[in-house]
This record gives structure tokens, sequence and C-alpha cells, in this order.
């Protein structure tokens, strides 16, 4: 694996699900792929690494700058933006998703957990959903209608994200961070306090399965829009059965998002993910 760029390496190390994805798309579009991921990464990350909330949007801002750059065709020597940058030129990838993105990021610097389903929904939405479209929009065949793309990131990136923040919350509760609504929440008897301390109430499991059903209600009512993507642009719709699989996995322990600790077999993923991508079954 010596071989990946930057931006790649980046990916297979911390979003290994969107690293195995892309490497099913066509060989050309890989590189603008990964350098996409890589850019989530990095403003994904921010509110991880910064000590106020001040420097973690400043962080933000410099991003929208260096957006502001590249769309004036000025060149930036950073080891993601460049590659970026490449991509955004090649696929005309619009610049309200990417700002989108970005946005969506304000709302992790305030570490306030979702007050109701309907906030954690604007969250998942705002950060899955316009990382799918461009991500589609790259993989998009020459001439392959963009009508059907938003609808499907929408739900798929929703659904998407909505998985991942419950297989998150083991990680979440180490940093004393908490993305499940706080009504549904209160109404378990569960508080942030017991998921901090890792020993939450049993009825954390009636939370955690109310929100993945809710993503997997996504995943149904993407599937009938999926045919309308041509096979060679799908690699990114992957995600759907990736995502159906670790729903899989948290329906087998009950709901309980920290008996989640064991990652599934990397090779295994693979391999189930070939399977899809070669029937264009989802």
């Amino acid at each position: 694996m010596s071989s990946l760029s930057y931006p790649a390496d980046q990916v297979r190390r911390s979003d290994y699900d969107r690293f195995l994805t892309a490497i099913f798309a066509p060989p050309a579009k890989r590189e603008p792929l990964f350098a996409l991921y890589a850019f989530n990464l990095e403003i994904a990350k921010i509110s991880e690494v910064v000590s106020e909330p001040l420097i973690g949007r400043m962080r933000l801002q410099w991003w929208r700058d260096a957006l502001d750059r590249l769309d004036a065709g000025l060149d930036i020597a950073h080891q993601v933006a460049r590659p970026l940058g490449a991509a955004i030129g090649a696929f005309d990838l619009p610049r309200t998703a990417l700002d989108s993105l970005i946005d969506a990021r304000e709302y992790d610097l305030e570490r306030k957990p979702p007050a109701d389903m309907t906030a954690l929904l604007a969250y998942a939405e705002g950060t899955g959903a316009p990382l799918l479209e461009l991500a589609l929009r790259i993989t998009r065949p020459p001439g392959a209608p963009t009508g059907p793309l938003v609808e499907l990131a929408r739900l798929v990136g929703t659904a998407w994200a909505l998985v991942g923040l419950l297989r998150a919350t083991p990680f979440h509760a180490r940093q004393r961070r908490l993305y499940l609504p706080v009504d549904l929440m209160s109404a378990a008897k569960v508080s942030a306090g017991q998921l901090f301390a890792l020993k939450p109430a049993p009825g954390l499991a009636s939370v955690v399965r109310f929100i993945a059903e809710q993503a997997a209600r996504f995943l149904d009512q993407a599937l009938p829009l999926i045919g309308a993507v041509p096979r060679s642009g799908r690699s990114p719709l992957l995600l759907t059965p990736l995502a159906r699989i670790y729903l899989s996995d948290l329906r087998q322990v009950e709901w309980n998002a920290f008996a989640l600790e064991r990652r599934p077999s990397r090779n295994l993923l693979a391999a189930r993910l070939a399977v899809h991508a070669m029937t264009g079954r989802f």
C-alpha cells in the first residue's frame, strides 16, 4: 500500500468503508474520489483536534477560502486541496455541495447533542448527502442524467450517516460527546453520564433501534432509484449494502452499540462488496 497517493492513504486509514467503495470505481475515477473523501476527513476531524470552537471555525474558514482560490484557478500547495481542485475542475463539482459539507461541520464544534430526531436527521443529511452526491457526480458516465443523484444521495447518504453515528457511539462516549437525540434518550431513561461512563442503561437499545429502523427505511426507499444510475457509476452506492451489513450486526447484538467493538473482517467486506459490484444488485 506504500504506492498509494496521500489522499488514498488517508482514506484507507480513516474511512476504510469509502476506500473500499472507491476501489470498485473505474480506475480513472478513483483518485478524484480519494481526494473528495480526504477533504471530508479533513473537515470532519477538526472538532476532534481543536481545543476551542473558535479555532475550529477558523480551520473551516481556511477550507472555504481554499475553495475560493480553487474556483479562481489558483494552485494550493496542500496535499488534499490540490487534488481536490483537480477533481472539482475535471468533474465540474458544484460549490454549493462542498460548502454544505463545511457548513454541516459547524455543528460538531458546538458539542451539543441533537434535541430530537428532526435535528439528528438534519445533521445526518448535511454530513452525508452532499458528499455522496459529489461522489456520484464523479462516477457518473458522460451523458448520464443527474436527476436521480440528488434524491439518491439524500436517502443513502443520510442512512449511512445515521448508521455511522450509531456504530461510533462508544467512540463518541469516550470523547464525552453525544449524537443521540435528547428526547429519545430521556424517554428511554438513559443519561449522557451513563454513556460517558461506558455503562449505558438498558433503554439505550430502544434508542439505537429506532434510529436504525429509520436508516433502513431510507435504504429501502433508495432501492428503486438505483436502477436509474448506470452500473459503471454505482460504486459510491456500495455504501447501501455496507449499511445493511452494519445494521444486521446491530440487530444481532440486540441493538447494543457497545457490543460492536470488533469490526467485520476487511477481507470479508471486500468480498461481499465485490459480489454486489459484479451483479449490480443492492
